[in-house]
């Protein structure tokens, strides 16, 4: 059994940067050897143990504020505690009705103010609950599915498509596993794990080696160890984050502060000399001073409280009906004071859907319209933009063949209307690519039917299908990344059909075009083989392969994101993008919603923020259109170095990464 750890004895180290071995060394506090812990696990009595020294694996929130306090906190304005005084004083002098009325006003004030932020309070607290997840762990040996919340540090996990990480692990073996981090780092694709260390710096998008709670699997299988749960995980630490904010004061509140203040000064000052003039003229004390407090609470705007809070609350109102909720009612006047709006990038400012823009085929380039995983666009010819003919053009037609053959997801139609990926979001591209040129994925598998198949290979870097073809010949489909597939191609297939050198070169540089306009490019080939073979190797592949392709795919830009970007430069709000994306891809999505205002888009990533003085900061954040490749605590310092310019900002995401 492994030797007991004391909580303050695991320590907060950089997983990623250590080898294998001395994970396991500092986690499970024994030397065993990594095969050992893979088989065996931790016992159970030391998970036991550990639970008891760690607690559950959840986070801790801070304890909520009781509800008599949050209907207290409604009085806390300079203007209702003048209000509740003179309402005193007017019941000190025996004036019930003038007092019962002011005292109604603050009230009615304050059950308006506490009902519309319990109302919000409710509507987000729903949005956070989750159901608890079960997650497979090896312990004494043995295979079980357990509560996530029972993981403890030391626990080895198993991963699977389709399985949300449940903590923070350092994988120790892996099997074309892909996780989508998009939530945690924006990361539009899914991450390709690997073994290995990393160096210490790495950022956290790039830890190839470890996998976050919260994210997803998309692909692959994979095991490894629970290094960090609870409020330790980089999702615990974005929590932390979240509950150190401090509560700034609105534009509204603050106005309203200072003419509170400036207003009870002048009416105090007035009550003063009133009874000090009194006093003067041999007036009796009492009646001045009822005439002084009559005065002041006459010069007590005390409908103003009201009107303002029944005005936000029906501005709340109207946002509640486009389907945004209001925490807090001052936020609805300081939304139309912003001056600048960050936003996220991957499922705020794009559709978190990939999609593939272009294709290069038979020494031509092709545009595809439509976004996201509808099938609804055309394939265009890039000279004049005309819609082209697919079966005409053999090798636009094999290529997109090759990607939807070549290929392990399925897309479902949802009774939204929406369509819903099972597999990766990549491949789901190619199919939507196919389907928009006329091809039926369950018509294609009747006739073409697969054979057998090599998986996508972290090492190999292609995927590979064998499909029948007819009596005499099968097809091999080849789909991976360029610098695997052309060094085994020596021909292309040419716009119709006929086989042509290879243009190696020529190939090259449309690459790199596309890669510089911010997309992913697969390439694509295939093989002819007798029908006598049944199986493909990876022998089979060295040589041989016909070039069909390429398809540059990317994750586009809302149409409505973009119009929107329109209108707040035109009102005078600047927009930049906060990303945990590739500072190209970041780039290339910015200038097409012309986040530069006509001017080329200053880009800057974490790493060049990481090097810069605090004053050269502040400069960057308010030059700068596109940070990318950012971590949560470099949104949140961006935010105030904006706001210690004087910037009302605003912030608008979909990821945890998002929230502090």
């Amino acid at each position: 059994m492994a030797k007991s750890v004391s909580p303050d004895s695991l320590p907060a180290a950089p997983w990623h940067a250590l080898p294998e071995e001395e994970v396991a060394r500092q986690i499970v506090a024994e030397e065993l050897p990594l095969a050992a812990l893979l088989e065996r696990g931790l016992s159970q009595a030391e998970v036991i143990q550990r639970q008891k020294q760690y607690g559950p694996n959840e986070l801790k929130a801070k304890a909520a504020t009781p509800a008599w306090v949050k209907f207290l906190q409604q009085f806390n304005q300079s203007l209702l505690y003048i209000l509740m005084v003179a309402g005193a004083v007017k019941a000190f002098f025996g004036s019930w009705r003038n007092a019962i009325v002011i005292w109604a006003v603050v009230v009615i004030n304050a059950l308006i103010g506490y009902i519309q932020e319990s109302k919000a309070e409710e509507a987000i607290a729903a949005l956070a609950q989750s159901v608890v997840t079960e997650v497979t762990v090896i312990r004494d040996g043995q295979k079980l599915r357990v509560p996530s919340r029972e993981l403890v540090p030391g626990d080895v996990v198993l991963l699977s498509s389709g399985d949300k990480v449940p903590a923070d692990l350092r994988l120790l073996s892996v099997r074309n596993l892909q996780v989508d981090e998009s939530a945690l780092t924006g990361e539009s694709v899914p991450v390709e794990k690997r073994l290995g260390s990393l160096a210490e710096d790495t950022p956290l998008a790039d830890r190839q080696n470890m996998a976050y709670a919260g994210s997803f699997v998309t692909f692959g299988q994979g095991a490894g160890v629970v290094v960090a749960i609870g409020n330790q995980t980089q999702t615990g630490r974005i929590s932390e984050l979240v509950e150190k904010g401090g509560s700034l004061q609105t534009p509204l509140t603050r106005k309203f502060e200072e003419f509170s203040l400036m207003l009870l000064r002048i009416i105090l000052t007035l009550a003063g000399l009133t009874f000090l003039v009194g006093l003067a003229q041999g007036q009796g004390a009492a009646s001045v001073f009822e005439a002084a407090v009559a005065l002041a609470v006459s010069a007590i705007p005390e409908g103003l409280p009201a009107v303002v809070t029944v005005t936000l609350a029906i501005g709340v109102s109207r946002m509640a009906k486009r389907h945004a909720i209001i925490r807090k009612l001052p936020a609805v006047e300081t939304l139309g004071s912003a001056t600048v709006i960050c936003s996220d990038k991957t499922g705020t400012l794009t559709e978190n859907q990939m999609t593939v823009q272009a294709i290069y085929a038979g020494s031509q380039l092709y545009q595809v319209t439509g976004s996201g995983y509808s099938p609804q666009g055309q394939i265009l010819a890039q000279e004049g933009g005309d819609p082209v003919e697919v079966e005409r053009l053999l090798a636009l037609q094999a290529c997109l063949l090759a990607g939807c053959l070549c290929n392990d997801t399925r897309l479902q139609p949802k009774d939204n209307g929406q369509w819903e990926v099972v597999g990766d979001p990549t491949e789901a591209a190619l199919i939507v690519a196919g389907q928009k040129a006329g091809l039926d994925m369950d018509d294609l598998q009747r006739r073409r039917p697969r054979l057998d198949s090599i998986p996508f290979e972290s090492e190999f870097q292609y995927m590979a299908t064998l499909h029948r073809l007819g009596p005499e010949e099968h097809c091999i489909y080849v789909k991976g990344s360029v610098e695997a597939l052309l060094p085994r191609c020596r021909s292309q297939m040419g716009s119709q059909g006929e086989i042509q050198p290879l243009e190696e070169e020529r190939i090259r540089q449309q690459v790199e075009a596309l890669a510089r306009q911010g997309l992913r490019v697969l390439a694509f080939a295939q093989k002819t083989v007798p029908s006598s073979q049944t199986r493909v190797d990876h022998p089979d592949l060295q040589e041989g392969l016909i070039f069909l392709g390429l398809q540059g795919m990317i994750d586009p830009p809302r149409p409505e994101a973009i119009a929107a970007v329109h209108s707040c430069q035109t009102a005078g709000i600047q927009v930049k993008m906060i990303t945990g994306d590739h500072v190209l891809t970041a780039q290339a999505i910015a200038e097409q919603m012309g986040l530069g205002g006509g001017k080329p888009v200053q880009a800057y990533s974490g790493r060049d923020l990481e090097q810069l003085s605090p004053e050269e900061f502040v400069e960057a954040a308010n030059r700068g259109s596109v940070f990318a490749r950012v971590v949560p605590e470099q949104k949140l310092r961006l935010v105030e170095a904006l706001q210690a310019r004087g910037q009302i900002v605003a912030m608008t995401g979909d990821g945890v990464n998002d929230a502090p």
